[in-house]
């Protein structure tokens, strides 16, 4: 079987690579930009340092914000309504997964409007176009939406996360400039740092990693365990540092897949909506160790990638079990709870069956229960 690799057909990286943004739109003939971004960056002033580029150089521009921090199915239609009002021909999408998100299902359904139906791109939807021309600019540094073929939409009547594999989804443009990531708040550098470790060290233990996508993982893991703490700390080498790290983490995943650290992280997020990189952080160690006879030698690799020193002199046991303690230490340093305070026991059979639905469960290299999966839910139990 052949091994695939997508990734953007173009990223900027570094301080300053927004500045490319409007040459990248005169280049290809755009008239008029959908920007999509979060709100709270409006605010802030994070999403004014894109418009005044547009504006500077005279490029038309509408923003759409009616973004949730997890994007709902509603927040997708009002989108595509947004834009076909407005009469874009181009996206430039500024924010975290949930903007990414949203204007990944956006761009899907403008070029595939037989897709209109949010739910219909569930799983591996059949589209047959690409999304609309998109520049992805990140403003956290944990997602790494702007170079996967993934997207995760919330649907509220339901009470479910659905996930959306599509490698028509994928943004032509990344531009991942840690100036972006700058005011991000310790609690949400915190969280979506442990997202992109979660996501290094499940693409690195799924079922279908290999070579390339293992040496895209162990960086990430050792670029993250260099630089999480201090990112925290908004010191700019570390933000630097973090921002290269969850796209390399991206780069791998989005073509391997992920487990159910994910997929438990999917529930939590919807039906009590736990911030993503949150979840994903009390179930990475947890998950760990569930999977830790099913990985061989992977986790010394991982151990060694987190900086612990003397793995090749450690047992098998002994080196697994310091790189999941590595972990715990790193999201405890960081201030990530280990307990969710929202879990409740009587939720745990109908977030189990959820869980075990989701599309990141199949990658998990152990193959899981409803049982399973119920048992590690209670492991965060307050």
């Amino acid at each position: 079987m052949a091994n695939r690799i997508i990734l953007n057909p173009t990223s900027y990286h570094g301080r300053g690579a927004v500045q490319e943004i409007p040459g990248i739109i005169r280049s290809k003939g755009f008239k008029h930009v959908f920007v999509c971004t979060d709100p709270d960056l409006i605010k802030f002033g994070v999403t004014a340092k894109v418009t005044s580029l547009l504006e500077k150089a005279d490029i038309t521009y509408t923003v759409y914000s009616s973004i949730k921090p997890n994007p709902t199915i509603e927040n997708v239609k009002d989108g595509v309504e947004a834009f076909k009002s407005c009469g874009a021909d181009s996206i430039v999408v500024i924010g975290g997964g949930s903007a990414m998100d949203t204007a990944k299902a956006i761009g899907i359904i403008i070029n595939n409007p037989e897709f209109a139906d949010v739910r219909s791109l569930e799983g591996i939807a059949p589209t047959k176009k690409h999304a609309v021309t998109t520049i992805a600019v990140p403003t956290t540094a944990g997602t790494a939406a702007e170079v996967t073929i993934n997207y995760v939409i919330t649907d509220t009547e339901k009470e479910r996360k659905f996930v959306c594999v599509d490698e028509h989804d994928i943004p032509e443009f990344a531009v991942v400039d840690p100036d972006m990531m700058s005011s991000m708040p310790k609690g949400l550098t915190a969280a979506t740092g442990m997202d992109a470790l979660t996501h290094a060290i499940e693409g690195y233990t799924t079922l279908a990693a290999w070579e390339m996508t293992d040496m895209f993982h162990l960086e990430a893991i050792k670029l993250i365990s260099k630089h999480l703490r201090g990112a925290v700390e908004n010191k700019p080498e570390d933000r630097d540092g973090m921002a290269l790290a969850q796209y390399a983490a991206g780069m791998g995943f989005s073509n391997v897949g992920l487990g159910i650290a994910h997929s438990i992280a999917h529930t939590l997020g919807a039906h009590y909506d736990t911030p993503h990189g949150v979840a994903c952080a009390m179930m990475l160690p947890i998950v760990m160790e569930y999977n830790q006879e099913y990985t061989g030698e992977k986790y010394r690799e991982i151990a060694r990638a987190m900086g612990v020193a003397g793995v090749d002199d450690m047992s098998q046991e002994e080196y697994r079990k310091a790189a999941v303690d590595a972990v715990k230490q790193l999201s405890a340093d960081v201030g990530i709870p280990s307990v969710n305070k929202d879990l409740k026991a009587e939720d745990i059979d109908m977030l189990a069956e959820d869980a075990y639905a989701d599309a990141c469960r199949p990658g998990n290299p152990r193959l899981a229960t409803v049982e399973d999966i119920k048992a590690l839910y209670r492991k965060i139990l307050a």
